[in-house]
């Protein structure tokens, strides 16, 4: 198509009398067919340059996107366009399917929507047949990424989709960092590189603005009440706090909904709908609310609680300001933030390597949050793209007081080095700060050379140079220690006095006076105590059970609290029967030992009790005089079941342990004196 018949039908169809930077080049290799990866800023106009092709190309182009409300968003947009399109999705009505399908028998749909889901289906492969599908557009590419937030497990299925097809495929997305980029060209293009356009993530409108929670609902409502009007965007890690916050914002006079994934999908829809067409709504959500959403006038965005990962904070800010005008951010963050991600990693089901990658992305978020200089360059730097300083972020418009943090970052290295990377902040505070608790004095730290050598600083001083490491990633948590402390390779020329590290020194201050937010379990016992979790959540979805069923919480918190090592110190844990111990003790003894002792069934019967120290030692003696006293006797044992017995029974006389079956009047003769003289011994 030439040029002016392609600006033409822009012009006509979309009513834009211009291209966005970067959109007819993408146009154009979509337009002939070539596969092609685009990753642009949202806001960027990525839809177009699928839709558009569509429009001028034989066939059907059939669009894989991710949420319900991003596909009912652009199928209602290219309607009132003009332009047949439609969507399959689980939340249609009958008629709405009955509709798309006989338009496209009639051959009038040019663009069909689908879920990754549907690509399940058996029919799904014929019936794309059969309407003559010629292009496969992939809308949220990034969510093929096994280590990315937003993945979704059926969109591996693309891959194979295309190649059945023999069609040409465009994937867009606007967060991909090089390593998610690379697992892309994998999963979607068969490792073949497309022709890739990397269109930049810089979105200078939108002010970039952290600051650690004091007060949260107050910050909230204060930020809010600050923008009277404007339509906004408020994220929570929770559904409830979705509903308590909108309101408290309906009661300070703002008009605000709840948005979640809990709700009915009428209500869900009702919301959008209300969104899209209301000024100055603001809408309180989990992340189940935004990815479709394509109103261009959000004029700001906040955070109640931190996000999962730096993808995740660019693409949700991402959804302000896309007419480009001037809009703002303000995102929350503490320690109770931090351990619920952290916790979110730990207890998921994913392999040790993704989560190590999961905790790396997170200190990578932390970084941001408290960095010491302009924002935009750090969070453009992760994507790969160099920028100066932005003028258009808190830091930039209040540069923060820092100071050399050297002297106390290799304070807490030695700390970790030195107790062999095994230690959460919780247990390696205790011993900069000096405070002698049970478990560091069981273990000696208290006789450790960097014993007490931090105490110019407060724990909670402490816990904020710790936030700060990992913000600069000079340490992660390791998931196959329950989270212990582990070095990372930029910490070592700081260890050795090759580099120097500098801090906010506001977040110190701050943290004289941060309250305590109380945890089920201390800093050092949370990994573990997620790890304990994320087992009985593999066993209670494998037998179709509620969690407590397997183990109430208050029992994990007491193994992750003891850490038992053996059957028996199991069995007494609280909440640990006879039945539990049979069926799930080895199994949450690998979580906290790394393997679980063998033990007989019978000895196991008697674990946690006076009967199994007796069985043990009555073992220990008939092992001893098994060949006889001069060793030279014929070998003679007792049965673990016979064992078991005496040790119940405790008998008292030698008539009485030859009663015992499996005893006999040989082994009575060989192990009776010893073993009455063991029971008598109590």
């Amino acid at each position: 198509m030439t040029a002016p018949a392609l600006h033409a039908l822009l012009a006509s169809v979309f009513g834009f009398s211009a291209f966005r930077p970067g959109q007819e080049e993408v146009v154009r290799a979509v337009l002939a067919g070539r596969n092609t990866l685009a990753i642009m800023p949202t806001g960027g106009g990525k839809s177009l340059c699928f839709q558009l092709p569509a429009l001028c190309r034989d066939g059907v182009t059939v669009v894989i996107s991710p949420l319900i409300a991003l596909m009912r968003d652009q199928v209602r947009a290219l309607r009132a366009a003009g332009v047949e399109a439609g969507a399959l999705t689980s939340g249609n009505t009958d008629e709405e399917t009955e509709e798309v399908y006989e338009a496209l028998d009639a051959g009038r749909l040019r663009l069909l929507y689908m879920a990754p889901e549907r690509l399940a289906g058996a029919a799904t492969l014929g019936l794309l047949r059969r309407i003559n599908t010629t292009l496969i557009a992939v809308d949220e590419a990034h969510c093929v990424s096994q280590w990315g937030h937003d993945f979704r497990p059926d969109y591996l299925r693309i891959g194979d989709l295309r190649r059945a097809l023999g069609v040409p495929l465009a994937a867009f997305t606007a967060t991909a960092d090089e390593e998610t980029r690379a697992e892309i060209v994998t999963r979607l293009f068969g490792g073949i590189a497309p022709e890739t356009f990397l269109r930049g993530f810089d979105r200078p409108n939108i002010h970039l603005a952290f600051a650690p929670k004091d007060e949260p609902r107050a910050q909230i409502l204060a930020f809010a009440g600050a923008r009277r009007g404007q339509s906004g965007i408020i994220y929570c890690a929770s559904r409830a706090k979705t509903e308590t916050l909108a309101a408290a914002l309906c009661a300070a006079g703002h008009t605000a909904l709840s948005y979640h994934a809990g709700m009915e999908a009428q209500p869900r829809r009702d919301v959008e709908a209300r969104f899209q067409q209301d000024d100055g709504l603001i809408v309180v959500a989990t992340v189940a609310f935004g990815m479709g959403i394509d109103k261009p006038d959000i004029r700001w965005v906040a955070h109640a609680d931190l996000p999962k990962s730096i993808e995740s904070y660019y693409q949700e800010i991402g959804r302000a300001g896309r007419d480009g005008a001037p809009a703002e951010t303000l995102t929350l963050y503490g320690a109770d933030d931090i351990r619920l991600r952290r916790a979110q990693i730990d207890e998921g089901l994913a392999p040790a390597d993704r989560k190590t990658a999961d905790h790396a992305r997170l200190n990578t978020l932390l970084g941001l949050a408290e960095a010491t200089a302009c924002r935009r360059q750090r969070l453009l730097g992760y994507f790969g793209e160099a920028s100066e300083p932005c003028g258009n972020c808190d830091l930039c418009d209040t540069p923060p007081e820092v100071f050399d943090a050297t002297d106390a970052v290799r304070k807490a290295l030695s700390a970790c080095l030195r107790t062999g990377e095994n230690f959460g902040a919780g247990h390696l505070i205790d011993i900069l700060t000096g405070s002698v608790t049970d478990k560091l004095r069981q273990r000696g730290h208290d006789t450790l050379p960097t014993f007490g050598v931090g105490r110019d600083l407060s724990k909670a001083q402490w816990q904020s140079v710790f936030r700060q490491m990992q913000g600069h990633d000079l340490i992660r948590p390791d998931p196959e220690r329950h989270g212990a402390l582990v070095m990372t390779e930029a910490a070592r020329p700081v260890l050795r006095g090759e580099a120097q590290v500098s801090f906010r020194r506001d977040l110190i201050r701050r943290a004289r006076s941060a309250p305590v937010v109380r945890a089920l379990v201390s800093d050092e016992d949370a990994p573990l105590l997620s790890a304990l979790k994320a087992k009985r959540r593999a066993l209670a979805e494998a037998a179709r059970a509620p969690a407590y069923v397997i183990f109430p919480d208050r029992t994990l918190i007491e193994m992750a609290e003891a850490r038992p090592m053996t059957m028996d110190a199991m069995a007494r844990i609280s909440g640990v029967g006879a039945k539990k111990l049979e069926s799930f003790g080895a199994q949450f003894l690998e979580v906290i030992a790394g393997a679980a002792p063998d033990m007989h069934p019978a000895r196991r019967k008697l674990a946690g009790s006076v009967a199994g120290a007796l069985f043990d030692r009555l073992q220990a003696a008939q092992l001893e005089l098994a060949r006889g006293a001069d060793g030279h006797g014929r070998y003679l044992n007792c049965t673990q079941t016979t064992l078991r017995q005496i040790a119940e029974s405790r008998p008292r006389s030698l008539a009485q342990l030859a009663q015992v079956q499996g005893m006999g009047e040989a082994k009575t003769d060989r192990f009776g004196a010893v073993f009455l003289a063991i029971i008598a011994e109590g």
